[in-house]
């Protein structure tokens, strides 16, 4: 299978960024393709900015999209998994990508409403993984029902809400004190659910 990786952490030689690698390496492993786009190395502009904003509301699924849209929809054409690797920051992804969704989850791309359902979207993504680290041990993360609002929003909204078919969210917790034990547990993990994506 081919698998779009999109790694959103500022900071590439963070553990965020060895998570990416260790999920990577299982990948490879299990004889999946790679491909590894890093949005703030490359410098996407998460703003939808007024042009593309009267695009989306005059739901036109063939009005003109920016060139940096559609560079990022041509690697999800390529793509039949898609991964979200980042950090697990006040209960949501980072700005950064909430902005890739803004902009790269299109009309007539990734969705469209149910009085156009005639009108399919393009998305052909058959597998997805969003896969964050977090500060907070599980047991907190649980307790004050952060993994399940944010399994709802990442994976019932904006993955199986667009029509990919099977999608999943792993919140790895316990970074709060970067204990090493944990780091190479979570590292461990990551390894594993590349190997068996």
């Amino acid at each position: 299978m081919h698998v779009l990786v999109l790694f959103a952490h500022p900071r590439r030689r963070s553990f965020t960024g060895e998570l990416a690698d260790a999920f990577c390496q299982g990948l490879q492993g299990a004889g999946h393709s790679v491909e590894f786009a890093d949005l703030y190395a490359e410098g996407f502009d998460p703003l939808l900015d007024d042009g593309q904003f009267g695009l989306e509301t005059a739901m036109d699924p063939l009005g003109p999209r920016p060139a940096d849209v559609q560079a990022e929809q041509a690697r999800l054409e390529r793509a039949e998994g898609l991964v979200f690797i980042y950090p697990f920051w006040w209960s949501d992804v980072p700005a950064l990508l909430k902005g890739w969704f803004d902009r790269v989850w299109s009309y007539g791309y990734a969705y469209a409403y149910e009085a156009d359902l005639s009108r399919s979207t393009r998305l052909k993504v058959r597998k997805a993984l969003a896969l964050c680290p977090a500060g907070h041990t599980d047991d907190k993360l649980d307790a004050l029902g952060l993994r399940e609002a944010h399994r709802r929003v990442m994976v019932e909204d904006r993955l199986l809400g667009v029509g990919i078919p099977e999608a999943r969210l792993e919140l790895l917790g316990g970074l709060s004190g970067n204990p090493a034990e944990v780091r190479q547990q979570l590292l461990l993990c990551a390894k594993a659910l590349g190997e068996g994506f």
